[in-house]
């Protein structure tokens, strides 16, 4: 099998791992249900989100996340669990997915944790110079009363310089051929 022949039944790579197209619909299913006309540009939108997702996951994985030991106990009990409820026609691929799933939703979590929560929330200082940057924002209210939205807005920049970053440093690729295929339109 050519390389051009295997990145067509991609939808996407990232630093040239592929993303499956059976992959990334089943979780563009699993979070639209009960859509029937999925467009390109639903597709489109909901790759770069799915892209950015799985960046933020490589990057744990290259801080050593995935060797963490209380990660791996955590992923130790839910597969447990998951084992303890299986049903017996739950195929393996399905299965495999939501292990999958699992172990990069709390990777992602966890990186997103201490790249992007604990600083908008424990750095007080570049919490208020943000503040103070782009106080036209927030109008009249004070740093005090306007604090919440204060922080949640630096989450979202520190999250989009994240994702840039990521962006930059893993080469992405996105097959729109396949993505025009998988689209309903």
């Amino acid at each position: 099998m050519t390389f051009a022949s295997a990145f067509a039944q991609n939808v996407a790579s990232i630093n040239g791992k592929p993303v499956s197209s059976k992959e990334f619909m089943w979780v563009y299913k699993k979070t639209h249900a009960g859509t029937t006309n999925d467009t390109f540009k639903e597709l489109e939108d909901y790759l770069n989100l799915y892209l950015d997702f799985k960046l933020k996951v490589l990057d744990a994985i290259e801080m050593g996340f995935d060797r963490d030991t209380a990660y791996l106990a955590e992923i130790k009990d839910y597969e447990t669990a998951l084992l303890a409820q299986k049903k017996a026609s739950t195929p393996k691929a399905t299965y495999s997915m939501v292990i999958n799933e699992y172990k990069n939703a709390v990777l992602m979590f966890n990186v997103s944790e201490i790249k992007v929560w604990d600083r908008a929330q424990n750095d007080a200082h570049q919490l208020r110079n943000f503040y103070e940057s782009n106080q036209a924002l927030y109008g009249a209210g004070s740093f005090e009363e306007q604090k919440a939205v204060v922080i949640a807005d630096y989450q979202r920049v520190l999250e989009k310089n994240w994702v840039t970053a990521l962006r930059q440093r893993y080469p992405v690729k996105v097959n729109e051929a396949e993505l025009r295929k998988l689209a309903k339109l």
